[in-house]
C-alpha cells in the first residue's frame, strides 16, 4: 500500500453503505473529502506537475494579453472583443478554480479537500463554466446583428445593451451556482470520501451522497436546461440565421468575408461544446471515473488555453493589437 492509499484508508475507515433514516442521527458529517488525481504512480507525479504547472500559466498569460490588447487598443473598442475579453477573463477563472489545487495537491503529496473547500470549488466551477457558455451564446448573437442586421449593428449593440448582457450573463451564472449549491448544502451523509477525479466534480458528489436524488435530479436538470440547452439553442439559432444570410450573398468574396468574422467564434463553440460532449459520452460508455477525469482535463484546461491562440491566428485585428502592445512594453 503505498503512502496515499494508507492516509485515505486512515481518514476514511471502510466504504460507508448509506443508512436509514433512524441510523443516520449516529453518523458524523463528513468533513473532507479526498481527491485521486489523474494517477497514482509516483513516477508520473512530477510529469503531470511540470505539466499542468505550463499549461495553467499559458492559459492566464494568453487571455491576460487578451485582455490587455482589447483595453488597450482603441480599434478594438467594439462589441465582438468587449465580450472577447470577458470570455478571457471567465476562462482564467474556470481554468483557476481546479488547476492551482491539483498542481499544490501534487507538489505537497496531499489530495484531501475540506467540505467547505470542495463547495466551494464546485460553486466557482458552476459559475464560471456556466458564464463561458453564455458568453458564447452572446457572441453568437453579437456575429448575428452583424451579419443579419449590419445597417442597424450599432443601434442595438450599444454600450449600454452590451453591459447589459455581460451583467445578466454573470447574475444567470450566480443563480446557476447558488442554486446548486442549495442542493449540496443538504447532503450530509456520503457512501464514501474518495472523489474519483483532480477536484469536487458535482455530478460524482452527488452520486456519492445518501439522500433521495430525486427532487435534486429535477433541480440539476433545471440547472443543465438554463447552463447549457439554452446557450445551445441560441447559439444553433444565431448560426442558422448567420448562414442563411451568407448563403443569399451573390459573390464568393462577400460570402468569405461574412464568414470569416465569425469563424473565430465557431471554432471556439466547436472546441468548447465537443470536448464537453466528448466527456460526457465517454463517461456514459466507459464505467472508470478515472478515465472520465482524464478526458475532463480537455475542456476544463486545454479548451480555454486554446482559446486565446484561436482569436489571435485567425484574427488580424487582434494580431495588430497584441504587435503594438508587444512594441511599447519594448
Amino acid at each position: 500500500m503505498d503512502r496515499h492509499s494508507f492516509v485515505v484508508a486512515q481518514h476514511r475507515g471502510p466504504t460507508v453503505q448509506c443508512p436509514s433514516h433512524i441510523e443516520q442521527q449516529n453518523l458524523t458529517s463528513v468533513s473532507e473529502f479526498f481527491l485521486t488525481g489523474l494517477s497514482d504512480d509516483p513516477e508520473l507525479q512530477p510529469l503531470l506537475f511540470g505539466l499542468f504547472l505550463s499549461m495553467y500559466l499559458v492559459t492566464v498569460l494568453g487571455n491576460l494579453l487578451i485582455i490587455l490588447a482589447v483595453s488597450c487598443d482603441s480599434h478594438l473598442h467594439t462589441p465582438m472583443y468587449f465580450f472577447l475579453s470577458n470570455l478571457s477573463l471567465a476562462d482564467i477563472g474556470f481554468t483557476s478554480t481546479t488547476i492551482p489545487k491539483m498542481i499544490v495537491g501534487i507538489q505537497t503529496q496531499s489530495r484531501a479537500i475540506s467540505y467547505v473547500g470542495c463547495l466551494t470549488q464546485m460553486s466557482f466551477f458552476m459559475l464560471f463554466g456556466c458564464l463561458d457558455s453564455l458568453l458564447l451564446a452572446v457572441m453568437a448573437y453579437d456575429r448575428f446583428v452583424a451579419i443579419c442586421h449590419p445597417l442597424h449593428y450599432m443601434v442595438i449593440m450599444n454600450p449600454r445593451f452590451c453591459c447589459l448582457l455581460v451583467l445578466a450573463s454573470v447574475f444567470i451564472s450566480l443563480l446557476v451556482s447558488q442554486m446548486h449549491n442549495s442542493i449540496v448544502l443538504q447532503l450530509t451523509y456520503f457512501k464514501d470520501v474518495e472523489i474519483s477525479h483532480f477536484f469536487c466534480d458535482p455530478s460524482q458528489l452527488l452520486n456519492l451522497a445518501c439522500s433521495d436524488t430525486s427532487t435534486n435530479n429535477i433541480v440539476m436538470y433545471f440547472v443543465g436546461a438554463i447552463s447549457g440547452f439554452l446557450p445551445i439553442s441560441g447559439i444553433f439559432f444565431s448560426y442558422y440565421k448567420i448562414v442563411s444570410s451568407i448563403l443569399r450573398v451573390p459573390s464568393a468574396g462577400g460570402k468569405y468575408k461574412a464568414f470569416s468574422t465569425c469563424g473565430s467564434h465557431l471554432s471556439v463553440v466547436c472546441l468548447f461544446y465537443g470536448t464537453g460532449l466528448g466527456v460526457y459520452l465517454s463517461s456514459a460508455v466507459s464505467r472508470s471515473p478515472r478515465k472520465g477525469a482524464v478526458a475532463s482535463v480537455v475542456y476544463t484546461v486545454v479548451t480555454p488555453m486554446l482559446n486565446p491562440f484561436i482569436y489571435s491566428l485567425r484574427n488580424r485585428d487582434i494580431k495588430r493589437a497584441m504587435r503594438r502592445l508587444f512594441s511599447n512594453t519594448i
